[in-house]
């Protein structure tokens, strides 16, 4: 398999992009799981007389209008861009994936059926879909991740059915059948694993699309709610603030730009390794 190739392996780490992607990525991991021992303040914590104070020593990403320390609130929003792209992620791939499989290997009115709705939903932009589902659901974390995830569903299910269509013909899916193998055990034990490599690469590439949709929502008030931290909100309070504090939308847009580097880097290089002659020529 292709995640467990140790040629795979060298060839990555001899990608230079790749290798700072996942560098970035795990100091944000990081940050995420220990925030609450990395912010230096509550992020709670208000102090009007220290409103709008600029970068410096005692506060290194200065005040918000609140009095509240910028480091510290960008620090705990990791957490609500890591959980929701990784969320959002993890369910439209696992739903995106099953209905992408059964439609390119059942075929006939089944694939039919799918493959219109995927239509339907993919005719509207991610963000655009985003919106309508947390307008319609109302604003919140657990309704971002299901609008999120959602407007994912269809990307996966073409990546997942396109494969299966030419991977039914060949001649070890023939050899299952007539061995009196069950579709479902031809599916998920024989298809599926050839298109790990695929998912996992997409997968990748849409985390850093989601955490720009979460924080497109959280801008747009549909997203996390106050008190909880989140880039997007923060933004949108700092550009009301721009012209006096440029740091309140400056430096979180930074931390969305290291997040959606960090993913893009990654799902660059192992789109790369996928490649047989890119990855020959990584790996020699």
């Amino acid at each position: 398999m292709f995640l467990l190739d140790r040629k795979a392996i060298r060839a990555f780490k001899r990608n230079k992009a790749a290798v700072i992607g996942l560098i970035l990525l795990a100091l944000l991991v990081f940050t995420a799981i220990f925030a609450n021992l990395l912010a230096p303040y509550d992020v709670r914590e208000q102090n009007i007389r220290q409103r709008y104070s600029p970068p410096g020593a005692k506060h290194v990403l200065g005040t918000d209008d609140l009095g509240r320390d910028v480091l510290s609130r960008i620090i705990l929003g990791s957490r609500v861009s890591l959980y929701v792209g990784i969320s959002s992620v993890f369910f439209s791939l696992c739903i995106g994936v099953v209905l992408g499989l059964f439609a390119g290997y059942k075929g006939g009115h089944v694939d039919n059926f799918i493959t219109r709705i995927i239509d339907m939903l993919m005719s509207f932009p991610s963000l655009l879909l985003g919106i309508l589902v947390v307008s319609a659901l109302g604003p919140g974390l657990r309704n971002a991740i299901i609008a999120i995830a959602l407007a994912f569903i269809p990307r996966f299910a073409r990546v997942a059915r396109g494969p299966t269509l030419a991977l039914k013909e060949q001649e070890f899916v023939l050899a299952c059948r007539a061995a009196g193998a069950s579709e479902m055990r031809i599916i998920f034990i024989h298809i599926l694993p050839n298109l790990v490599g695929e998912l996992v690469v997409m997968a990748s590439l849409w985390m850093a699309t989601a955490i720009i949709i979460e924080s497109s929502l959280s801008f747009l008030g549909l997203g996390v709610q106050p008190p909880t931290p989140s880039w997007g909100m923060m933004i949108k309070r700092g550009v009301d603030e721009i012209l006096i504090a440029p740091w309140l939308a400056v430096f979180p847009g930074i931390a969305i730009s290291i997040a959606v580097l960090a993913f893009n880097l990654i799902g660059d290089g192992m789109r790369d390794l996928l490649d047989p002659k890119t990855r020959g020529e990584l790996a020699g």
